[in-house]
């Protein structure tokens, strides 16, 4: 085993994630309000549709593009640099006072650290649809926002999100590892087991019961499995 996957969102940190979303997007509807007008009610709409977009195959083209091409078409208005900056401001001072009791998640970083020990590249695979100020701002919640990954995945640099295979094919590429020599570690069956189709080892944190994966188990239990797989490979 040559590299570990990390989700973010309900692996490395603890969250209730639909919890927080509902948090988030009301926080987000009056900035959406600013950039295009109208209610916040249309404005989260078109935010979702264009999420949705990137979620969609769009190969040659980032999931930031996308976004945006998507959100102009639902809402009728381009995002240029004052709509940008208005976006930037709230995700530099609004979206960290969005965290409430959100933190880290019980032995993530010591299987971080375990895998980085191991001579293994780690990545945190979260689903790239936030920009990078937010994933970077979740990190620091979950307390592992100093620790040197080999790869973040954001909506910036990815051209596919979760659960595209293309997603999983590209961190492959990207850390230049065999998707058989890496495993995903994640909480969401659907999202981050897929990783198995491409050959990836599956480890799920996730509530019982669990979907079939190479692992079962809790974030302390990796750090116990780890130096055990770290010899084998493809």
């Amino acid at each position: 085993m040559k590299a570990v996957l990390f989700d973010l969102d309900g692996t490395l940190l603890d969250i209730d994630i639909d919890e927080f979303l509902g948090t988030y997007f009301n926080a987000l509807g009056p900035v959406v309000v600013d950039v295009i007008g109208g209610d916040p009610k249309s404005g989260i709409s078109a935010v979702m549709a264009a999420t949705r977009e990137m979620i969609a195959s769009h190969p040659g083209r980032t999931n930031e593009e996308v976004f945006a091409e998507a959100f102009a078409a639902v809402s009728g208005v381009e995002l240029g640099p004052e709509s940008w900056a208005r976006f930037d401001r709230f995700y530099a001072e609004v979206f960290p006072t969005l965290r409430g009791t959100i933190g880290p998640a019980v032995g993530a970083a010591e299987a971080i650290a375990t895998a980085q020990g191991l001579g293994m590249k780690t990545v945190v695979a979260t689903n790239p649809i936030f920009p990078a100020a937010a994933i970077r701002e979740r990190m620091s919640w979950a307390g592992i926002a100093d620790i040197p990954f080999d790869l973040v995945t954001t909506y910036e640099i990815m051209h596919a999100a979760k659960p595209d295979l293309e997603y999983y094919r590209s961190i492959a590429e990207t850390i230049q590892c065999d998707p058989c020599d890496c495993m995903m570690v994640g909480d969401d069956p659907m999202l981050d087991m897929v990783a198995a189709d491409i050959g990836m080892s599956t480890f799920y944190v996730g509530p019982e019961p669990a979907p079939a994966a190479d692992y079962v188990g809790t974030l302390s239990e990796l750090v116990n499995l780890l130096p055990r797989v770290s010899t084998s490979s493809c």
